[in-house]
């Protein structure tokens, strides 16, 4: 017979590694339901003033709104961590598909347009407007992680690496841009080149594409005055109008001062009063620094780093090319996302209007985060060990809850 301690040991190591093997599942969920969950509290804190003023006197009205898309979203996500991995193969090329036509749709009667920017479709019955860009976000990041895995030993070849991923990357980017939506359009290349980089792509390309990306979006801040009158003030070569120009960036930064250590309270902001435009949306990191402090700002910024180190274990872990591609796209995209928002608000980048990923209001971009992090929580199931650990913990919840009082069989 083995010792009895031998025996456990060598059981805690195998419950170990379970545990080990599920902690990319867990990352990824629990960050992103605690940025949901700070983000709903702080889109209704930061939206009480302008939702009386725009709503007949309703404090909730933005909040409620929002608090639709996250319950239409949660479903979403879940469903969609439940999708096998052969199924998001299957799926890759009708989702690229399907969202480069509903992005072409903003070029119809359909399309509206916001501050210059193209970018929206109107959904006739509901009363309702959609963001097509932001669902091409997570079909593109699919779509590449299929064909870059199949074309990665050939990645040398330049004729291989524009067809069709090249091609399918530009088609998707310049229908944004062809909006005028810029912000969008650099998330998006942030993605191609998260995907291309894990794909294999020799760095001499990234090379080439730097050079020629910045001559492009230099031309394109030279076509737009509103875009380079913010970049010069940005870049101190132009008068800084504090009502003009200058007046979103300075209204963030003085409501990340107030804020201190640990905040002037929840609820008790003072920019959201009409001073901070976008307070509930593209500056919301602002409001969070105002009313928690540094300390909010550190944990928003902790909660993405956990989000990081999760996607960035199932690149390292997962043993499927596809896996791996489309999980750095997507994380490409959220954390380029993120790293732009609170670029902008910390007064580190012009003003780029994007959203901060699941803390900020907004309906499409909400319901296709959530998405896509349901895919990345069904790529982390598909870790090796991972569904082994995973129905082990759901055992353990079943037998604990088995023994609690008023839960036991009776005779």
């Amino acid at each position: 017979m083995r010792p009895a301690g031998r025996s456990s040991t060598r059981t805690g190591q195998r419950a170990e590694s379970r545990e080990i093997a599920a902690l990319s599942y867990y990352l990824v969920a629990g960050s992103a339901l605690l940025l949901l969950a700070l983000g709903i509290v702080m889109v209704l804190s930061a939206s009480t003033i302008s939702s009386i003023r725009d709503n007949d006197g309703n404090p909730y009205a933005e909040f409620l709104g929002q608090a639709k898309f996250v319950i239409i979203g949660l479903p979403l996500a879940l469903g969609a961590s439940r999708i096998p991995v052969a199924w998001y193969k299957r799926l890759a090329w009708p989702a690229l598909g399907g969202a480069l036509l509903l992005q072409m749709l903003i070029f119809t009667p359909l399309g509206r347009g916001e501050n210059g920017n193209l970018n929206w479709i109107y959904v006739p019955g509901v009363n309702q407007t959609l963001q097509p860009s932001e669902f091409l976000k997570l079909g593109l990041a699919l779509w590449l992680g299929l064909v870059l895995a199949r074309k990665a030993a050939l990645l040398h070849d330049w004729k291989h690496v524009l067809v069709p991923a090249g091609i399918g990357s530009l088609a998707a980017v310049g229908l944004v841009l062809a909006g005028h939506d810029m912000g969008t359009v650099l998330v998006m290349v942030a993605l191609v080149v998260g995907a291309f980089f894990v794909a294999g792509l020799p760095m001499k390309w990234f090379a080439v594409s730097g050079v020629l990306g910045a001559g492009v979006a230099a031309a394109l801040v030279l076509s737009s005055t509103s875009r380079t009158t913010r970049v010069m003030s940005f870049l101190g070569l132009a008068e800084a109008d504090p009502s003009g120009a200058g007046f979103q960036t300075r209204h963030g930064l003085w409501g990340l001062g107030t804020g201190g250590l640990s905040g002037v309270g929840l609820g008790a902001s003072r920019e959201k009063w009409s001073y901070l435009p976008e307070a509930h949306n593209d500056f919301i990191f602002a409001i969070i620094g105002e009313e928690l402090g540094l300390l909010g700002t550190l944990l928003v910024l902790g909660l993405f780093g956990g989000l990081a180190v999760g996607m960035f274990r199932i690149v390292r872990r997962h043993p499927d090319p596809f896996v791996q591609i489309a999980t750095s796209a997507v994380a490409s995209w959220i954390l380029a996302q993120a790293l732009v928002n609170i670029g902008v608000v910390i007064g580190l980048l012009p003003v780029i209007g994007v959203p901060l990923p699941l803390v900020s209001a907004g309906g499409s971009a909400m319901i296709s985060t959530l998405m896509a992090v349901g895919v990345l929580l069904s790529f982390a199931r598909s870790e090796p060990g991972a569904a082994q650990a995973l129905a082990t913990r759901k055992g353990v919840v079943r037998r604990s809850l088995a023994v609690v009082p008023g839960r036991s069989r009776r005779g």
